[in-house]
């Protein structure tokens, strides 16, 4: 075994398991694969899941393990301020914003599954997709009131969301992307537009999230609404 081996050998070892991952990364993703882009009028799919977001380019937020995401971790990460008014701005899509030394897109897009692949996302865009923070916007527009509904959520890994600017549900640990893993408190849908706000932090590994509304009896909330981005 060669000197120049060894050496090989030693770096690998040292590196972040997320850098290996994704050197090791070598397929082709088309963002069309995926998505498509946010057009005319959509309502949930049939199991009542929101597809259409406002989707920020993934923020570079190093971590060598998804273990650390506690409930205080991501608490403390998501209140850090990476763009200015991060928790309040209704995007447009194509706006610019800086986050550190990165100038980062937002894109109005309609995932073409039921749950929204960041990674296919970051990927897609040729950007980072390992250490990441991803931040979501959608826009729920309802005809009338509709009380007592759970924001229902699922995401690869942690993540926290908001409706209307209150914290709705916090999914903490390291978790692989399960339907209805996390519900919320009853909520109200009000008449008009609510905003739906989502921040999903991930280290090594894919990532992904998945979210919907359900009343009472369990049933997903697909009628009277519809999704938009403005």
């Amino acid at each position: 075994m060669n000197k120049f081996f060894l050496v090989l050998v030693f770096l690998a070892s040292t590196m972040p398991c997320y850098v290996l991952q994704a050197q090791q990364s070598t397929e082709t993703t088309h963002l069309s694969d995926y998505f498509s882009p946010a057009t005319g009028v959509k309502s949930p799919d049939d199991e009542g899941f929101i597809q259409r977001w406002l989707l920020l380019e993934p923020i570079d937020k190093p971590n060598r393990t998804n273990t650390v995401f506690t409930d205080s971790y991501i608490r403390e990460a998501f209140a850090t301020e990476y763009f200015l008014k991060q928790l309040t701005v209704l995007p447009k899509d194509g706006d610019k914003v800086k986050a550190g030394k990165q100038e980062l897109t937002w894109h109005a897009l309609d995932s073409k599954l039921f749950n929204v692949k960041l990674f296919r996302f970051a990927s897609g865009l040729k950007k980072q997709v390992y250490g990441v923070l991803f931040w979501a916007v959608t826009v729920i527009e309802c005809s009338e009131d509709i009380e007592n509904v759970r924001m229902s959520v699922g995401s690869n890994s942690a993540s926290m969301w908001w409706l209307n600017g209150e914290e709705a549900v916090i999914l903490s640990g390291d978790r692989r992307m399960v339907k209805d893993d996390c519900m919320s408190r009853r909520l109200t849908l009000k008449k008009g537009k609510n905003i739906v706000r989502g921040a999903v932090i991930n280290g090594p590994g894919m990532s992904d999230f998945c979210v919907r509304f359900i009343d009472e009896n369990g049933v997903p909330v697909k009628k009277n609404i519809n999704i938009s981005y403005k």
